[in-house]
């Protein structure tokens, strides 16, 4: 356990790189090639996650700013998804998450019950985040555990059912992003899509990139979007000249350079999804099979990137405003494109859809995050983790997902019936997405 947990701690960077070459090797891939893959992949991820530090290191003070401008008070710190995922990690509960996962994964693709094979298995945190609440409530070891299995589940059925959706908007062959704080927004997207088709007049606004950038010219280029969005976000923070010129750049720079990191991503990726195509169709004629991967790879899409830049100011004023929510959003407000990425296909890339989507999924998810914030802290102080000052914590990922909340109620709520139950459900859609009406729900999804 010693070793995984050191496995672990590398990171996503130093680990995927690993895991890649590794599975390359046992594709078939050739040894230089697996290792140029690996390393590409690794480098992408440095390069992506540069590219989310400077986002988080110009958006966070000036959110901070703008709440300091305004005089707000909202006493529970969003703490972001690195404190959560070190909190997820942290315990003996959190570090059975991995190995757990892969066996799950494992046992479910032998009996046919997915199509996802996910090498991702950094993200498994987000099945631990879920484990530990329920533990902290219930202090049922054996409950939280299956509270992770069941988890898994669902992110492989939700894994299996948005792989249409990333290939036809993304353009992703054979990828799939069964990720614990992105998959979960597509189920909402679905019925909020189906409500904005039948608003008249709202139905035909047309606000994909490609109409915005041909109806306004330079000013609807996303790099432009980016300056303009970073300059009205740094006056309302109360900046100087300098520092609102300064946060218009690099916002700007951030939705140029965020794609052109997740193409160094797909460069790596590519060899690998290769292969493993040519291995399942060697070895299983007539199967498709997803690589579950992280969805970062969504992220540097122009029309994410524009709803998510727009959402920041949304999603203070919406802390704010909201009665009853105690979460003032901080550390993850660089994380709201990972919550929506899976939402922005659904909506077909309007930006219109994709904001009043996102704003409604936050603010539900403000009240969520609000509600597990004694939890979250008790569970921080269970991992050891440094709270420093503050005396309530949360995050906008894991917390303010839907499914923190079904998996944190239904255990305290109905204990093991409740999630036996739930398992059973998910494990019905498993059977009937893979085996008996396979080509109904791809043409539904579609």
């Amino acid at each position: 356990m010693g070793v995984l947990q050191w496995f672990v701690d590398l990171g996503a960077s130093v680990m995927l790189p690993i895991i890649i070459f590794i599975f390359a090797l046992i594709l078939g891939t050739k040894v230089g090639k697996a290792f140029k893959a690996g390393l590409t992949v690794g480098i992408g991820f440095i390069g992506l996650n540069l590219v989310i530090g400077l986002l988080a290191d110009s958006l966070g003070p000036a959110a901070q700013a703008m709440v300091d401008n305004f005089g707000f008070q909202l006493n529970t710190l969003d703490v972001g998804w690195p404190a959560a995922s070190a909190i997820s990690y942290g315990t003996v509960l959190g570090s059975l998450a991995i190995p757990i996962g892969i066996g799950v994964n494992v046992v479910l693709l032998l009996f046919g019950l997915t199509r996802t094979l996910n090498v991702d298995i950094w993200n498994f945190w987000h099945s631990a985040f879920v484990g530990s609440i329920v533990y902290v409530i219930t202090g049922d070891f054996v409950l939280s555990i299956l509270t992770m299995i069941v988890h898994l589940l669902l992110m492989y059925l939700l894994g299996d059912i948005i792989a249409v959706r990333i290939e036809k908007f993304y353009g992703y062959k054979n990828l799939t992003f069964p990720h614990g704080a992105s998959a979960p927004s597509f189920l909402v997207a679905l019925p909020l899509n189906w409500i904005f088709d039948r608003i008249p007049g709202f139905n035909k606004l047309e606000a994909d990139h490609e109409t915005i950038q041909r109806r306004f010219g330079i000013f609807g280029d996303s790099t432009v979007m980016g300056l303009i969005i970073g300059l009205v976000i740094g006056a309302l923070a109360g900046y100087d000249v300098s520092g609102i010129l300064q946060l218009g750049v690099q916002t700007g720079a951030v939705l140029l350079l965020m794609p052109k990191m997740v193409a160094l991503l797909m460069e790596g990726l590519a060899p690998v999804s290769e292969a493993a195509g040519d291995f399942v169709k060697k070895r299983f004629p007539g199967r498709d099979l997803y690589i579950g991967m992280d969805s970062a790879l969504s992220i540097g899409h122009p029309s994410v990137l524009s709803a998510s830049l727009i959402l920041v100011p949304v999603t203070l004023f919406l802390a704010v405003v909201l009665p009853g929510n105690t979460v003032l959003p901080f550390a993850d407000l660089a994380v709201i494109p990972f919550l929506i990425c899976l939402m922005v296909p659904v909506f077909r890339g309007n930006l219109i859809r994709s904001v009043i989507g996102g704003a409604i999924y936050i603010g539900v998810g403000l009240y969520i995050a609000s509600w597990i914030a004694p939890v979250f802290t008790e569970a921080a102080k269970s991992a050891n983790f440094d709270l420093g000052s503050a005396n309530s914590i949360s995050s906008l990922s894991d917390g303010a997902v839907w499914t923190t909340f079904i998996f944190g109620w239904i255990p305290d709520a109905f204990g093991y019936v409740g999630i036996i139950l739930l398992g059973i459900i998910i494990l019905l859609g498993l059977v009937y997405v893979n085996k008996l009406k396979p080509k109904k729900v791809k043409d539904m999804v579609e």
